[in-house]
């Protein structure tokens, strides 16, 4: 359904910086980088992008779930975050209460988002 998703920030080279290193545990890197946008994801696929908020632009507040391809990947995730300006949100562990394999961290990012790694494997 969805193609890709942004975020507008006054403070690029921080939020460049911080996806960098919290995507990275994720399998995820920047793709694209336009100065004042850069599109992450994998090879050929760019679906997050961070772009320069201009003039009187307010930061947009999401929650944005990224699939991660186990639970290790997930602590690598919260960890990165937290070391690069994040603030926990919710540490590693399962989340039964959405189903008995999902295992998820959640952040805040530089900018107040939401960010969540999630996988949904069993052990």
């Amino acid at each position: 359904m969805l193609d890709h998703i942004g975020l507008r920030t006054k403070q690029l080279k921080q939020m460049f910086g911080f996806y960098e290193a919290v995507l990275a545990p994720l399998g995820f890197s920047k793709q694209k980088d336009f100065g004042v946008a850069a599109g992450f994801g994998k090879e050929g696929m760019h679906p997050l992008w961070i772009g320069q908020g201009e003039g009187d632009v307010i930061a947009s507040s999401v929650h944005l779930a990224l699939t991660a391809d186990s639970r290790s990947a997930v602590d690598g995730f919260y960890k990165a975050a937290l070391a690069n300006g994040g603030t926990d949100n919710g540490p590693p562990g399962l989340r039964p209460q959405y189903h008995e394999n999902y295992y998820g961290a959640f952040v805040i990012d530089p900018d107040g988002n939401n960010l969540e790694a999630v996988c949904h494997k069993p052990q």
